[in-house]
């Protein structure tokens, strides 16, 4: 999927993920989100897409015609009702990065990306980064630099472990989360 392409289909992830990214015109990228598994792709699309997708390792996807999927939706009202609820939930995401990039502190800005990325409460706190460390950086709207420093102050305050290069878990959960809300340093 393609920035400016038309947009001739949806796409549903259902492994791996996908980096969404913006062009300027003299080349310059900005990392506008990740998607992951069950995100679908392409929903807010006019007649054109609006971003790029580009895969972060092996990917599979389900690709589905637009028009052929439109009739599906009319045929099935749940399924239309289901997806009005996905893109309500994108545009409640959207006003949340807003917030992020607008008015949050780098410390707040990666413990609020790591509990994005986190399994609900009650499951294991692995958290799989496939994105490099740059993505993340451009993503929040921060340095490289930034961000290894923020996760290695996390790491020495026993928030986080770093299993391998591209995974973590955490260790302190509602430690992030008074973090991310701006309730503690």
């Amino acid at each position: 999927m393609m920035e400016g392409e038309p947009a001739a289909s949806y796409h549903n992830i259902t492994m791996g993920f996908v980096r969404l990214h913006k062009s300027l015109p003299d080349g310059r990228e900005q990392v506008t989100g990740f998607a992951r598994p069950g995100d679908f792709l392409g929903l807010a699309s006019e007649d054109n897409y609006g971003v790029t997708a580009t895969a972060i390792g092996p990917v599979t996807l389900c690709r589905f015609p637009r028009d052929r999927f439109r009739k599906l939706m009319h045929a099935l009202p749940t399924l239309e009702d289901r997806l009005l609820g996905v893109a309500s939930h994108e545009l409640v995401i959207a006003q949340e990065r807003m917030l992020l990039l607008g008015r949050k502190t780098a410390r707040e800005r990666v413990a609020s990306f790591l509990l994005d990325l986190a399994p609900p409460c009650g499951e294991t706190g692995l958290i799989q980064l496939p994105m490099t460390r740059t993505d993340i950086a451009d993503y929040l709207g921060l340095t490289i630099e930034t961000v290894s420093r923020t996760l290695s102050t996390f790491r020495r305050e026993k928030r986080i472990e770093m299993k391998v290069p591209n995974q973590l878990l955490l260790l302190d959960r509602n430690g992030l989360t008074r973090i991310a809300q701006a309730s503690a340093l």
